[in-house]
């Protein structure tokens, strides 16, 4: 539909050039779009290198504060430690000392009442050994026993004769 004038023609490039100036618009938007998407991303790396020195730095200072705050404890500790460690030493050398002692008076007490235990039994088996073999000979004889109590008799006329000897000697 033409005029004749070239309307048709003006428009198509009007419309072409307002496409190529909307397009150019849109890649100088999208461009700088870009661009500053890419600053903040730049200053966020930035941003985020001089937290992490920051931090890292911090992080150095908290360590060498905890390294001579551990310094000075140990400092004031060591003494009480090594009081403490000679004051253990000093326990355990006694403890074992006082163990070795008991030890040895239960072993003396034990080898006591054996000892009182044994003659015990020995003087209870040669009762028992004269009593059992006493009655068999008194069912035979009876003379044996007559003479047993006539030892008795004399052993006890001759305990007071000692017994006159030592006043005695006292008296003297």
């Amino acid at each position: 539909m033409s005029n004749g004038s070239g309307v048709t023609a003006t428009l198509s490039e009007v419309a072409g050039s307002v496409k190529e100036t909307a397009v150019e618009i849109g890649e100088a938007a999208a461009s700088k779009t870009g661009a500053t998407v890419a600053k903040a991303r730049k200053a966020a790396s930035k941003t985020a290198k001089k937290v992490k020195k920051v931090v890292k730095a911090d992080i150095a200072k908290a360590k060498k504060v905890a390294k001579k705050a551990k310094k000075a404890i140990d400092k004031k500790t060591a003494p009480a430690r090594k009081a403490v460690k000679k004051t253990v030493a000093k326990t355990k050398k006694k403890l074992a000392a006082a163990s070795a002692s008991a030890k040895k008076e239960a072993a003396a007490l034990s080898r006591k009442k054996a000892a009182r235990k044994a003659p015990a039994k020995k003087a209870a088996a040669k009762k028992a050994v004269a009593k059992k073999a006493p009655t068999k000979k008194v069912a035979a004889k009876k003379a044996p026993v007559k003479k047993v109590a006539a030892k008795k008799k004399a052993a006890a006329k001759k305990a007071p004769a000692k017994k006159t000897a030592r006043k005695a000697a006292k008296k003297k």
